[in-house]
């Protein structure tokens, strides 16, 4: 258990400082402008520079504390020197006014505040035990072991006070220690943490009063660490990390993070092209980076370029730390993330791993979110059209990867898990599908966007993703009224894209009114729909009930359809039927005279069959006699002239006969 943050109304005095031999006897500093003077009756021999503040001092206490005051003065060639300037000292004019006051012999109170910088300064200023015993290096480093390490709080102020004290902060292991000490603690069993002592603000209700059952919650330590600068931020997350920190809370700290330090998400009208700041009122925005937004022709208002490279290391270093694991961070957080990447034009790298991040959960996106402007495309259409598919590809691997994998277990639990798997892949294929046909619909107003980048994006899906085209539908009726000088070719090879037996009944009705699709589709659509209402009817045939509810409803359906059709349809559509009535009837009589000749024919041929029968009896028995006399002499002998010439005149006879 620990406890750091100060009481409201009280000083952070966690030690003092001061020496029991000052070569000086002083009352105090007093400032006169932009110079300290020592309080005594002494005068100065030493002026030290520091940018624009000047001190007056005395040699004899640097001279006996610190090692480079002592070097510069004695090992000079000027042995009447008594001007140093020190822009350099670390911690500037303030840890140097405590160092002085130190070797004055001065009380100084150590803070998580000044101890850095403290710290820095004196060793800037070699004031080793090697000069005088209990020097500055030795007392700082050891309140800052003991005092400011061994609590919560403390470290966080003391590592935000190291922002100035580059790179001494980071060569003398301040930085280290005080992310290490703060990753121990945020991973440590919240039942040991004071919660009215985090840096977090309860909400002050009835039931809000400090008890046994009041639990701190898992991200008691998001509040906190979200003050710290980037790089900072991120050796203590990486820290967290390493000591077994769960991913998703680790991913949680970063979006709180973001939505502290980065602007809000920016999006285009796609009418207008402007740009407007959804979220700007937010309180959290207060302390961040602010982008800067009007409703000019520009769009955009740049911000400086400090800003514009503090918001890039920002995103690069964000984006680096996200943990790989799929539920890290939620999908809307990646494409504002991909959003803002694209805007600052951060590494290469580093936008391809969000797209295959954002792709590996875009089941759970949003519309909102995937509409990313196009921010240097100026002539180009108002949204990064050319995003969506790479993203859909991604998708796409990650689901056959994910089919793929092999499970291990029993062939019963094998078989479980791909059904499930099949289950939530087409589960997660179908919002995609529906996301991509709001999307289409929303981009297609665009009159920039080209024909074949429409029709790859449409077609980036596989075709079993999409159980109703009515999304669809409305994609291509959107493009078709955005660009109204489409050729008849191009109109139709945009409705190819949609599959008219998978449009609803409402889509259909629309269909069949709509004057802006070719008239082979709408044709194609009313087929379909016949189609179906042939099937309802077949299928619903053997109960007379269900016939009775369901048949005339279709009928109506069929019947509305065509009612409600353009009239210039409705017109092709009378021709077409009376043509296909006048070849129905020219059928028929055509059946008809087929049907009498056929019972002609019979009839002659019943007669021909009787008077034949008649004549030709008797002839037929006598020649059959003499054929089977000749039959029985071909048995026994063989064949003679004059039984070949026989022979042959039987079969004259024979072909006669026949």
């Amino acid at each position: 258990m620990w406890d750091a943050e100060p009481e409201p109304d009280r000083d952070h005095r966690n030690g003092v400082l001061s020496t029991s031999d000052a070569g000086v006897k002083i009352d105090g500093f007093v400032q006169k402008g932009q110079s300290w003077y020592v309080g005594t009756d002494i005068p100065s021999d030493l002026l030290v520079q520091i940018g624009d503040i000047s001190f007056h001092l005395h040699k004899h206490p640097f001279i006996t504390r610190s090692g480079k005051m002592n070097r510069a003065m004695y090992e000079s060639r000027d042995r009447t020197i008594n001007k140093i300037v020190l822009d350099d000292v670390p911690g500037g004019a303030e840890s140097f006014d405590l160092a002085a006051r130190f070797c004055y012999g001065i009380a100084v109170d150590l803070t998580a505040n000044n101890i850095s910088g403290l710290r820095c300064a004196a060793e800037y200023l070699e004031m080793t035990e090697d000069q005088e015993e209990g020097n500055l290096i030795f007392k700082t480093e050891a309140f800052l072991n003991y005092v400011v390490l061994s609590s919560w709080r403390d470290p966080i102020i003391a590592l935000k006070s190291c922002e100035i004290l580059s790179p001494w902060a980071e060569n003398l292991q301040i930085v280290r220690r005080c992310s290490e000490s703060i990753a121990w603690k945020a991973c440590a069993d919240p039942k040991g943490v004071k919660w009215q002592y985090t840096g977090r603000k309860r909400n002050e209700t009835k039931d809000s009063s400090p008890s046994r059952n009041n639990q701190v919650p898992p991200d008691w330590w998001f509040e906190d660490v979200t003050i710290l600068r980037i790089d900072h931020f991120v050796r203590v997350l990486t820290a967290i990390k390493v000591k077994g920190m769960r991913h998703e809370l680790i991913g949680a700290a970063i979006m709180q993070y973001s939505a502290k330090w980065l602007p809000c998400s920016i999006q285009e009208s796609p009418v207008s092209g402007s740009v407007s700041n959804g979220s700007s009122s937010n309180s959290n925005w207060k302390e961040g980076l602010h982008m800067i937004v009007s409703g000019s022709k520009d769009g955009i208002i740049a911000p400086s370029q400090q800003a514009k490279d503090d918001q890039k290391m920002i995103l690069e270093s964000l984006i680096s730390i996200i943990p790989p694991q799929r539920d890290s961070v939620s999908c809307s957080f990646l494409l504002r993330m991909l959003q803002l990447a694209n805007m600052s034009r951060v590494a290469p790298a580093l936008v391809t791993d969000l797209e295959k991040r954002v792709g590996m959960q875009l089941e759970e996106g949003e519309l909102v979110d995937l509409l990313i402007p196009s921010y240097y495309n100026k002539n180009e259409t108002v949204y990064d059209v050319d995003l969506v598919p790479r993203i859909l590809e991604h998708f796409l691997v990650q689901e056959q990867m994910e089919s793929s994998s092999p499970n291990r277990g029993s062939v019963s639990d094998v078989k479980f898990f791909d059904s499930a798997r099949q289950v939530s892949s087409s589960n997660a294929k179908t919002r995609v599908a529906k996301l991509v046909d709001s999307y289409l619909t929303e981009v297609s107003r665009d009159r920039n966007l080209s024909l074949t980048k429409f029709q790859v994006l449409a077609e980036a899906l596989p075709e079993s993703s999409r159980t109703c085209h009515d999304g669809l539908y409305r994609a291509v009726d959107s493009f078709l009224k955005a660009h109204p000088t489409m050729r008849e070719h191009e109109r139709k090879r945009l409705c190819r894209i949609m599959d008219c037996q998978k449009l609803s009944v409402d889509a259909c009705m629309h269909a069949a009114q709509n004057e802006r699709l070719p008239i082979r589709v709408v044709l194609q659509v009313l087929f379909s729909e016949q189609v179906k209402l042939s099937n309802a009817v077949a299928n619903n045939v053997s109960k007379e009930s269900a016939e009775a509810n369901v048949h005339q409803p279709l009928i109506s359906n069929r019947r509305t359809l065509l009612e409600g059709a353009p009239q210039s349809f409705q017109e092709d559509w009378a021709t077409a039927k009376k043509d296909i009535n006048t070849l129905k009837f020219e059928l028929e009589s055509f059946k008809g005279k087929y049907l009498e000749l056929e019972k002609n024919m019979e009839t002659l041929q019943r007669q021909f069959d009787k008077a034949k029968k008649g004549k030709q009896t008797s002839a037929w028995a006598a020649g059959w006699k003499k054929l089977s006399k000749l039959a029985k002499m071909t048995e026994h002998n063989e064949p003679r002239p004059h039984e070949e010439q026989t022979k042959k005149a039987t079969r004259r006879w024979r072909n006669s006969v026949s």
